[in-house]
């Protein structure tokens, strides 16, 4: 709600309102003064009763109340008594840790997306001490709000736990388990957000480009006429004319008879398989046969990823749709759906640009009760549009735009005291790495001044591997936004928690989200919590001397020694001289330094490791089975 009308709102109601954060069941941060904040009537008198003592404040002009709360340990559940013209009592609220989750889609995917993998964690979850707020997406481009619209605080349990961030749970339960302290985690993330959409405009005012594009944002008659532009421009695009759909029986029917299809391999791309540079949409079709055994019981279909939506019948009933790319296809069929014998599998696949189809190397299979279908090989397609080319449309994404996110998402959160900050994010900016490197230390900077609790722990995930494998040197813009997070490190108080043998080359999510968050949990053991004995990260480039025809490569965090983790020899190393033509080098760990050559560059000047979007070999750890981090020497 903008502040004037909150206020207008305060002034008639005269009683005391509280922030959506502060509320039932949640985590005050412990061993610091705990800020409590609200609204009521100008000069209105509050009093807070909280163990035993009670505290009280009178409203300012504004009418804003805030108290401070004294340092207290971990503990609970305590009841807070709120009084001034009315009586709020909050129950259920525990003192530990409290930490700010935020980023893209990696902080958002939920442990639900990944329940395959985490079974047996999702069934012990159950633990009222690891709690999890969830903060709505919400955009302004005007100015920060006071407060957020909605939200709750929810503890894990297997039916709660599926909707927190599973790098935040995984994160909080590795560092309950250590320390046994209550967990709150505050979860602001929006899935393909760019860094500068989460920093204040304050924070950004050392970039003149993104400034400028705040205030044409405010600039409302700017934006509504850019929004007619866009939909004018989406109106006069020709509406698909899908046959599928448009004859006498849709292709899903159980009673269409199919004419004119042709074979196709699931999974796949169908501009791999004879379909040049379609954009439109394609049906595919399969008849399997079923077992008495399948019938009648829950049952799930997994197709994989499918690029880009999807709508999908068994039997000419619709069992499942997913409006985009990135989620991964897991549909529930109910009892009754399959039925014995032969049953038709019916896909609408739609895809705007790019190669559209069935993602490789994902599991595509039907499987109820103990029995398991593999439905991967030899379907039948048809076209049912093909999409004619349209000149680009303009674009306006508020939730892409500076500020926007931090103003309605991250600025309610800010008087709330907390440990820190973990950050899952860069994705989205991996296509202008030398812009990240400037952005992403603003941020943290922002942030903690915003706080204004000192240097809090900073923690973030370093990009994993990802897209096609190349087995050459090469540029990759997605080594230069690990660079870019790499120099982050400059900053005091932080650390990175190094991904690039977690990813995925066909997912922008990879499925290990537990590692992600056991390691960011180790470098809050080292860092905030004090564990100067954890090793909390893989070796981190430090230097590089030149000796005659080697190069020596000095790293930290080595541990108890650097290895490489397959008994190989190090690979993805490559060298160049002064030209910086890179070839493939020679290798070798020596007194945990790595010693590179090549019997061809007689005068080499520069080394890097695993520099590639997807490198092959990224082989080189400490003891601790922590990796190092991709590194350069000729930047």
């Amino acid at each position: 709600m903008p502040t004037a009308l909150l206020l207008l709102s305060l002034t008639a109601a005269a009683q005391v309102k509280l922030p959506r954060l502060v509320r039932d069941s949640m985590v005050l941060q412990r061993d610091t003064k705990i800020r409590l904040w609200g609204w009521a009537g100008a000069g209105e008198k509050v009093s807070i009763k909280f163990n035993n003592k009670t505290y009280k404040t009178t409203t300012g002009a504004n009418g804003k109340w805030m108290v401070f709360l004294p340092p207290t340990k971990a503990g609970g559940p305590y009841t807070i008594n709120i009084d001034a013209s009315n009586h709020i009592t909050l129950k259920d609220v525990l003192i530990g840790d409290v930490w700010i989750c935020s980023g893209q889609s990696n902080m958002v995917h939920q442990v639900a997306l990944h329940r395959e993998r985490y079974e047996k964690e999702i069934a012990a979850s159950a633990n009222p001490n690891i709690r999890h707020f969830a903060i709505p997406m919400l955009t302004d481009l005007q100015a920060p709000h006071d407060d957020l619209p909605a939200g709750s605080w929810k503890a894990a349990d297997p039916e709660n736990v599926l909707q927190f961030s599973a790098v935040a749970y995984f994160f909080a339960k590795q560092i309950y388990d250590r320390y046994k302290v209550p967990i709150g985690l505050i979860n602001a993330s929006i899935g393909g957000t760019p860094i500068e959409a989460w920093t204040s405009e304050e924070g950004l005012s050392a970039f003149p480009g993104i400034t400028k594009t705040i205030r044409q944002n405010k600039d409302t008659a700017y934006i509504n006429d850019l929004k007619r532009k866009i939909a004018a421009a989406n109106a006069s695009r020709p509406k698909p004319q899908d046959l599928g759909l448009t004859g006498s029986t849709p292709w899903y029917n159980e009673n269409y008879v199919p004419k004119g299809w042709r074979p196709i391999n699931v999974p796949g791309y169908w501009e791999d398989q004879g379909i040049k540079d379609l954009d439109g949409i394609v049906w595919y079709r399969r008849e399997i046969d079923v077992p008495a055994s399948m019938v009648n019981v829950p049952a799930k279909l997994a197709l994989g990823r499918i690029v880009d939506a999807d709508l999908v019948y068994i039997n000419g009933k619709q069992v499942g749709t997913t409006s985009y790319r990135y989620p991964q296809r897991r549909y529930p069929l109910e009892s009754g759906v399959l039925k014995a014998g032969k049953n038709i599998i019916t896909v609408k696949v739609t895809n705007d640009n790019g190669k559209g189809g069935f993602m490789p190397d994902k599991p595509y299979y039907i499987s109820a009760g103990k029995d398991t279908l593999d439905i991967k090989g030899t379907w039948l397609y048809k076209v049912g549009d093909a999409f004619t080319p349209q000149p680009a449309a303009p674009v306006f994404i508020a939730h892409y735009s500076p500020a926007a996110l931090y103003n309605a998402m991250l600025a309610p959160t800010v008087p709330y005291t907390v440990k820190g900050f973990l950050w899952y994010q860069g994705e989205a900016n991996g296509g202008a790495p030398e812009a990240y490197t400037d952005l992403m230390p603003a941020l943290i900077r922002d942030w903690r001044g915003k706080w204004g609790l000192g240097d809090l722990p900073f923690f973030w995930v370093q990009l994993p591997n990802y897209m096609e494998m190349k087995y050459l040197p090469g540029e990759s813009s997605w080594a230069a936004t690990r660079e870019a997070q790499f120099k982050a490190l400059s900053q005091p108080n932080t650390g990175m928690a190094v991904t690039i043998d977690l990813g995925e080359w066909n997912d922008v999510h990879p499925d290990k989200k537990k590692d992600v968050g056991d390691r960011l949990a180790l470098l809050a053991q080292r860092t905030a919590y004090g564990d100067k004995q954890i090793v909390a990260s893989g070796p981190l480039f430090q230097s590089a001397d030149i000796t005659n025809d080697s190069i020596i490569i000095h790293f930290t965090d080595t541990g108890s020694g650097l290895i490489t983790i397959d008994g190989e020899a190090p690979g993805d190393v490559a060298i160049a001289g002064a030209d910086k033509k890179f070839v493939w080098a020679k290798a070798r760990i020596s007194n945990n330094k790595l010693i590179v050559w090549h019997e061809d560059i007689k005068a080499p000047k520069f080394v890097r490791y695993a520099w590639a979007d997807n490198p092959v070999q990224p082989n080189l750890y400490n003891k601790e089975g922590l990796p190092a981090s991709p590194f350069r020497t000729d930047k």
